[in-house]
C-alpha cells in the first residue's frame, strides 16, 4: 500500500510540475466552459454552465485542511489509474469543495443524502470528451461518478489564503452581494480552487460560488 501511496504521489508531482510554471501558476489544464450572464457588485458572475461529469468523494475529518488533503489523494488515486481501466484521467481545474452540513449527490443529481458536520465532499471534474459511458469505473468504492446538470452559478473570485476562516468570508460575502441583487441561492456554497497548493498566494485563483436562480 505504501508503495502504491509513493507511485500516486509522484505521478501527481509530476503532473503539477508539468501544468504550471515554477510560482505554480496553472498551465495547460481544461477548465469547464461557462457564458457569464450577468454581474452583479461587488465582483460577482452569474455564469452559465453545461452538464459535467465529476469524479466526487466525501470524508469525515477534523478540519477543512485534513478534509481536503484526504479527499484529493482519493480522487488523484482515481485519475492516476485507481479504476477498472487502470488508465489514467487528465486533470482539469478547478477542484471543487465542500465542507460541513450539506445535501450531497449520491447516485444522481436528484437523489441526495445529507452529509453532517466533519464531513468533506471534493468533485474533479473529469475532461469534456468523458461521458459516464467511457469514464473509467473507480475501484474504490468512496469514488463515485456523477453527471452534473447545467448549472448557473454565481461566482466571487479571490486570491490568497484558502483557510477555512478565509474561505467562510468570501461565502458570506457572495451571500450578502447576492442579497441585493435578482438572483436567488438555491444551495449552499461551494469553493473552487484552480492552482495547486505551493502556489505563492497573491498569485492564487480561488473562488466561491453558489446555484442560483432569478427572483
Amino acid at each position: 500500500m505504501e508503495s502504491g501511496f509513493r507511485k500516486v504521489s509522484g505521478s501527481l508531482w509530476l503532473l503539477m510540475l508539468s501544468g504550471c510554471s515554477l510560482v505554480g501558476i496553472r498551465s495547460g489544464y481544461e477548465q469547464p466552459a461557462y457564458e457569464v450572464a450577468d454581474r452583479v457588485e461587488p465582483g460577482v458572475e452569474i455564469r452559465c454552465y453545461g452538464p459535467r461529469l465529476a469524479a466526487e468523494t466525501t470524508v469525515e475529518a477534523a478540519d477543512a485542511e485534513a478534509g481536503r488533503s484526504a479527499a484529493f489523494r482519493l480522487l488523484a488515486a482515481y485519475i492516476f489509474g485507481a479504476n477498472r481501466a487502470k488508465g489514467e484521467v487528465a486533470m482539469t481545474a478547478p477542484v471543487e469543495v465542500q465542507s460541513g452540513s450539506r445535501k450531497i449527490a449520491m447516485t444522481s443529481p436528484v437523489e441526495a443524502a445529507s452529509a453532517g458536520r466533519g464531513r468533506h465532499t471534493m468533485r474533479f471534474f473529469l475532461p469534456a470528451q468523458v461521458t459516464l459511458a467511457t469514464a473509467p469505473e473507480p475501484t474504490d468504492p468512496r469514488v463515485r461518478l456523477l453527471q452534473v446538470p447545467e448549472q448557473t452559478l454565481a461566482a466571487l473570485r479571490f486570491s490568497g489564503s484558502r483557510a477555512e476562516e478565509r474561505v467562510g468570508e468570501e461565502k458570506l460575502a457572495l451571500l450578502v452581494a447576492l442579497e441585493r441583487s435578482p438572483w436567488k441561492p438555491t444551495a449552499e456554497p461551494v469553493s473552487l480552487f484552480y492552482d495547486p497548493p505551493w502556489t505563492l498566494p497573491f498569485l492564487r485563483r480561488n473562488e466561491v460560488a453558489v446555484p442560483v436562480v432569478r427572483r
